[in-house]
């Protein structure tokens, strides 16, 4: 019988929340039974339970000599609110014209290329601290969004209210994967790829301060908070992703790798 793998999770059971994982080096990693990659040499993984996770989900390791490990964990609900904002323009709601949406189109396949960045690394590991000094949260994440009396799509980033030009900081290290001004949607806009697939947005910047391919530091400014793009007031709408997996970034505030 093949002995099994360890197998260690840091952070929260719960819809839109991230898990740092360890177990062997170079394991394979599986999220009920979907090949999701390998753990790094040092044994360290991650997972993104989505915004629409199911009740339960099941994360399990194996290595080439045959050990195993697996764990079935009940996700709790997220919770999500109903948020209404009204006054936007009607283009940023129901955009119209060939040129607008040629262009939207255009900034979406940049945008899904910067998401689908996976660098070879496990910057996520020590953990990610808020990306601004002082803010107040304007809005959760996963909150249905009513604009101009509307239903749309979920909100799928945590909007921080803080006045124009305040610093953004780069929460965790990493490598910037996207870096863009004058988008229709997101005004400035930044992303930074944290190893394995574990990639963060910053929307609405009055100014981005990095370039792609760019390594950051923790703490180090990456742009400043506006209210470009679809925004009826300065705020960073803080965003997170894990290979296609929606998640809410400040879930993962203060999680560290399991020892």
């Amino acid at each position: 019988m093949a002995a099994a793998l360890p197998l260690r999770l840091s952070g929260q059971a719960r819809q839109g929340a991230t898990l740092i994982g360890r177990t062997g080096p170079g394991a394979r990693i599986a999220v009920d039974g979907q090949a999701v990659g390998e753990a790094s040499a040092s044994g360290l993984f991650v997972v993104g339970l989505d915004r629409d996770c199911g009740p339960q989900v099941r994360i399990s390791a194996s290595d080439a000599g045959g050990q195993a490990a697996s764990t079935t964990l009940a996700v709790a609900p997220g919770g999500f609110d109903i948020q209404r904002i009204d006054g936007l323009p009607p283009q940023q709601v129901r955009p119209q014209g060939e040129a607008l949406l040629a262009r939207i189109a255009a900034e979406a396949e940049r945008k899904a290329r910067g998401w689908a960045s996976r660098a070879p690394t496990e910057d996520f590991a020590g953990g990610f601290t808020p990306p601004l000094s002082k803010y107040r949260v304007s809005g959760r994440f996963g909150g249905q969004r009513i604009l101009n009396g509307e239903p749309m799509t979920p909100h799928y980033g945590a909007d921080l209210a803080a006045p124009e030009g305040t610093p953004i900081l780069a929460p965790a290290p990493g490598r910037v994967c996207f870096a863009e001004t004058g988008l229709h949607y997101e005004g400035g806009l930044t992303m930074i790829d944290h190893g394995q697939g574990l990639v963060t947005a910053y929307l609405h910047q009055s100014r981005v301060g990095v370039r792609v391919g760019q390594a950051v530091a923790r703490g180090q400014v990456i742009g400043a908070v506006g209210k470009e793009g679809r925004a009826t007031g300065p705020h960073l709408c803080w965003r997170m992703k894990w290979r296609d997996r929606r998640l809410d970034p400040m879930l993962l505030l203060g999680v560290r790798a399991p020892a």
